[in-house]
């Protein structure tokens, strides 16, 4: 393990520290970023997580009969896998699944923006666009799709129609993309950013293979997940993407640092 990974513990303003997650699918939200989102709520920060897809299209389906009752199904597992990483607000939307590179990209990146807007967050963890672990084509796109939205949520001459309702532009401090050190196996290649941001989600880590296992429809996939998570040990990895403080990149243990 690195020497700067060590678990420092840290309590932010309740109310102040606002940490967002873009997905696509329901379990993302475990599987890429649990124990940071467990992690941050636990030292007071507010979260949300906002999953494009209902998951219709999943290989693994229990023993539902229909795309309609499967999506209604992984609602209700991401609903309470979020209760056990103690999301403040978890949002689901209705976009296709394994459809999101043939959606219009300005509708979904107005609807991103706009929750960037209402949320307010200093911090934006999203995927990058190679896909993360699996290399899924809806992972590719959630990330290019909330790092415009980042960008345009603090321009006032962007989707100017939603600042007459009261929003104002928000510029988000600091947007991550997850990163790995290993791809699945059996994959095509991936090549992955390297990490500027090793977080030490200390004893959170069986809170997020809890997180995931939540999601029964997928159980197949258990004992794939947790051994790599317990491979990786209490670490989750990010490339700093853009920030609001440009500079020299930086060695991080902790998402809001330089955040007052």
């Amino acid at each position: 393990m690195h020497n700067f990974c060590q678990f420092v513990h840290i309590r932010y303003n309740l109310g102040m520290f606002r940490l967002m997650v873009i997905t696509a699918h329901p379990d993302d939200e475990a599987g890429n970023f649990g124990g940071c989102l467990r992690l941050y709520r636990d030292r007071g920060a507010q979260t949300t997580v906002i999953c494009l897809t209902p998951g219709q299209a999943a290989t693994n389906r229990g023993t539902v009969k229909s795309d309609r009752e499967l999506a209604e199904l992984r609602r209700q597992e991401f609903l309470a896998s979020c209760e056990i990483l103690r999301v403040t607000e978890p949002i689901i939307l209705d976009y296709p699944d394994g459809q999101l590179h043939r959606q219009e990209l300005n509708r979904v990146v107005y609807d991103l923006t706009q929750r960037i807007r209402k949320f307010r967050p200093q911090v934006l963890l999203t995927f990058g666009v190679e896909g993360g672990v699996t290399g899924h084509p809806d992972h590719s796109m959630a990330g290019i799709f909330a790092t415009l939205a980042f960008h345009w949520a603090g321009r006032s001459n962007r989707y100017a129609d939603q600042l007459e309702s009261g929003l104002a532009p928000h510029r988000v401090r600091k947007l991550y993309h997850g990163t790995s050190e290993f791809a699945l196996p059996n994959r095509q290649p991936i090549t992955f950013a390297p990490p500027t941001a090793i977080i030490d989600i200390g004893d959170h880590l069986e809170a997020k293979i809890a997180a995931f296992k939540a999601h029964k429809t997928q159980s197949p996939l258990f004992p794939l997940f947790e051994g790599n998570v317990r491979r990786v040990g209490r670490r989750e990895m990010f490339q700093l993407a853009a920030a609001v403080d440009p500079g020299p990149m930086p060695s991080e243990t902790d998402l809001f640092a330089g955040i007052g």
